[in-house]
């Protein structure tokens, strides 16, 4: 069993920045992959950015937000990050991090994760 705790959302201007964290605790070492959604109301939610825990540093972040976000981990903290920069009203969401057994191809698919957090609200206003 994975525990996954999001913290860093708020809400901040267009071209503001913010930092999510996902803490992973619990059997986090079975992890391979781990992600990060986003979902508006109404709407699916989307696959933003991805990365493999062990050894390659391999990670993906989606075209709607490659240039402007990363995601990046810590080991020593069990912690993936995502910087978000240069927000615009479109990236308003609730956040999810999301932890896989599995990585395959670039693990944007909700669908291929075995635990998830609880959400951190993003709000960006123009």
């Amino acid at each position: 069993q994975v525990s996954l705790v999001e913290s860093g959302g708020g809400s901040v201007q267009a071209g503001g920045s913010l930092r999510l964290s996902c803490e992973a605790s619990g059997d986090q070492y079975s992890a391979n992959c781990m992600g990060w959604f986003r979902q508006a109301p109404g709407k699916e939610r989307e696959g933003v950015a991805s990365i493999y825990l062990h050894g390659s540093g391999w990670k993906y972040e989606a075209d709607s937000v490659k240039g402007r976000f990363t995601i990046s981990q810590d080991n020593a903290k069990n912690t993936v990050y995502l910087q978000m920069n240069n927000l615009i009203p479109e990236d308003t969401g609730m956040y999810t991090c999301a932890a896989a057994y599995r990585c395959v191809n670039e693990m944007l698919s909700p669908t291929l994760y075995n635990y998830w957090g609880q959400g951190t609200q993003v709000t960006v206003s123009s």
